[in-house]
């Protein structure tokens, strides 16, 4: 007759192949943080990503927008683009209201257009 069978002998064997895989296992080292890696460098590029997108617009104001010098009415414009024409825009900034719309677009050229007279073709500009 055989001796009982406890678990002990498979518990030892578990036990010897886990230490062995520790001993095995190679040893965390640290080292240098490389730059252009990490979730700060993630932001980083993100921000890089999206100041590279050029939004886009397009003039719905008939005949024309005016651009100005600044994002109000208060000075003659510097300058008109026609209605239809697709503008880049650079930023927006709350400026005068205008037909109910505080908004105002930089453009990538310069000078100001209120928004409330563009149709945004690719998403809205970040702020200025």
């Amino acid at each position: 007759m055989s001796a009982p069978h406890t678990g002990h002998g498979i518990v030892s064997v578990l036990a010897g192949v886990l230490l062995a895989g520790t001993a095995l296992a190679a040893p965390a080292v640290a080292t240098e943080h490389q730059p252009g890696t990490g979730p700060a460098s993630f932001t980083a590029q993100t921000d890089q990503a999206a100041a590279a997108v050029v939004h886009r617009g397009r003039v719905i104001a008939h005949p024309a927008i005016n651009v100005r010098k600044t994002p109000n009415t208060k000075y003659k414009p510097i300058g008109s683009i026609p209605y239809g024409t697709v503008i880049d825009i650079k930023c927006k900034a709350n400026g005068e209201v205008v037909d109910g719309n505080p908004r105002w677009y930089l453009l990538k050229k310069g000078g100001w257009v209120a928004a409330r007279w563009v149709e945004n073709i690719n998403g809205t500009p970040p702020w200025c």
